[in-house]
């Protein structure tokens, strides 16, 4: 099936459970949800589905606010914090819209499309046992519904805890119409009476997200293939209360890269895990697109609106997609090329704070930066990579030293260059190249008999940028310097 039928307005929602952080398949949703909607140039609401009273917390939505935000995914209609709600269709915190799923829920039960059910935890749990015994699937078996109104009224007179239950049709079969998977059909002999408001006074998830689809004017219900099951009653719950249905879409499961569905084990699915790694906002959207969606060339690298206006779900795959860090890490790195580096050191500030990194006496850090920009993978990584552009001190790494400093002759070349170098000018590149390897010649020396004493002794390391470029950028005082400290340690 395709999506480009007549519809009206496209309104899509991602309504997460805050209980826990935003995770992989999570963000994925919302990122489907989010460009569906702008490609259309319609509307993406968020809703919090927060009526687990003993899971849900303020902690986890703001850790789910501050995801989407990060991620750069703006949504038209939702919680603007904690309480406070925007949007013509709100509350958009489900506990804050009871009254709204009582109104329907009397509709039901007055109607005789739902019913009270007594029946205890320990019933129900040995009525699981008893079907699994007889090789039945494990469904409630539908006693409460028997009940005479006054086998009714002794269980209320008694105390009797109820929860209120849907009556599912026992005959036929339940058709999803889905834009991916096409028509897939259920059996409704197999679907259970689910309960729709429990035992704690408040309703659950396959009530209260039917009544706010339909009154947020929902179109399109975009969401994992792990909720294709729960359609069939929802579709149910529609029909009983009258309502037309919107269009629902199943998006494929995410799968680690060893075939089984993607946990922590496979390395970290919180989506502010990623920001603290160094991971850049557009290249995880880039990389989460490509999660079960691809274009008719499959193209891998987008520019910053090309996903909204390629996007479709047409391109969207029926097959598990499977999360790999490793090309997740490329892309960040190709988006870190291509990132402007003053927007590149504005994004890696907190990482400069976290490293202490005074970037305050030294070169200027765009130049800095700059040398090595196509090794970045992170933008953890940078600090590190710069750091030694501004120490107060040269750190010397033990490979520095041992297999570089160490050496036969190194003293005395360093000795040498800091006197050829002291008053050179111009202390630019292709001089210092010229002039550095004059050194060489007249000393009958080869290239890395000097290049590399010198990299030691101006970093501390054996690897870095460009050795020219980044004797320019550190300055002819502070290289002499550093040159000078390192031949007086090796004399010390």
């Amino acid at each position: 099936m395709t999506d480009n039928s007549p519809t009206p307005k496209v309104r899509t929602r991602f309504a997460p459970s805050p209980t826990g952080f935003l995770h992989i398949g999570g963000a994925r949703t919302t990122l489907f949800n989010w460009l569906f909607a702008r490609h259309h140039k319609g509307d993406f609401v968020l809703r919090i589905e927060d009526t687990d009273e003993v899971r849900s917390t303020e902690d986890s939505v703001t850790a789910i606010l501050d995801s989407i935000r990060w991620m750069g995914m703006d949504w038209d209609e939702g919680p603007s914090d904690l309480t406070q709600s925007r949007g013509p269709y709100g509350p958009y915190f489900q506990m804050q819209r009871l009254e709204i799923y009582r109104k329907y829920l009397d509709q039901l039960l007055k109607e005789g499309k739902a019913y009270r059910c007594y029946c205890s935890k320990e019933e129900l749990d040995a009525m699981r046992r008893l079907a699994q015994l007889e090789k039945r699937p494990p469904r409630y078996d539908g006693r409460c519904r028997r009940l005479t109104d006054k086998q009714r009224g002794e269980l209320e007179t008694a105390g009797k805890k109820f929860s209120v239950r849907f009556k599912m049709p026992a005959d036929g079969a339940t058709m999803v119409p889905d834009l991916i998977r096409g028509a897939v059909s259920f059996e409704n002999k197999l679907q259970q009476d689910l309960v729709i408001w429990k035992t704690s006074d408040g309703p659950t998830y396959n009530f209260a997200c039917v009544v706010d689809d339909h009154l947020m004017e929902i179109s399109h219900v975009i969401r994992g293939d792990e909720h294709l099951s729960n359609t069939p009653s929802q579709i149910q719950i529609y029909e009983a209360l009258g309502w037309s249905l919107p269009r629902f879409a199943h998006l494929s499961m995410i799968m680690g890269p060893d075939g089984t569905k993607l946990s922590k084990r496979h390395g970290a699915t919180s989506v502010l895990e990623y920001r603290d790694q160094g991971f850049l906002p557009a290249a995880l959207r880039n990389y989460l697109a490509l999660l079960g969606w691809s274009t008719s060339d499959s193209q891998q690298i987008f520019e910053e609106d090309e996903l909204i206006s390629k996007f479709d779900l047409a391109g969207c795959q029926k097959n598990p997609a499977t999360f790999d860090p490793v090309k997740l890490t490329w892309m960040n790195s190709e988006y870190i090329r291509k990132t402007p580096v003053p927007e590149l050191l504005e994004m890696a500030k907190p990482f400069f704070a976290a490293a202490k990194v005074d970037t305050a006496k030294g070169p200027a850090l765009e130049k800095a930066t700059a040398l090595e920009r196509e090794k970045y993978k992170l933008l953890s990584e940078i600090p590190g990579l710069v750091s030694f552009f501004y120490q107060d001190k040269v750190e010397f790494s033990q490979k520095a030293m041992d297999k570089v400093l160490r050496q036969p002759g190194v003293k005395d070349v360093l000795n040498g260059l800091r006197d050829d170098l002291r008053g050179f000018e111009p202390f630019t590149e292709k001089p210092l190249e010229d002039r550095i390897r004059k050194f060489c010649a007249d000393k009958g020396l080869k290239t890395g008999q000097v290049f590399h004493p010198l990299r030691a002794a101006v970093s501390g390391r054996t690897d870095g940028p460009s050795l020219f470029a980044m004797l320019e950028i550190m300055g002819r005082e502070k290289v002499v310097s550093r040159i000078e400290s390192a031949a007086a340690l090796l004399s010390a």
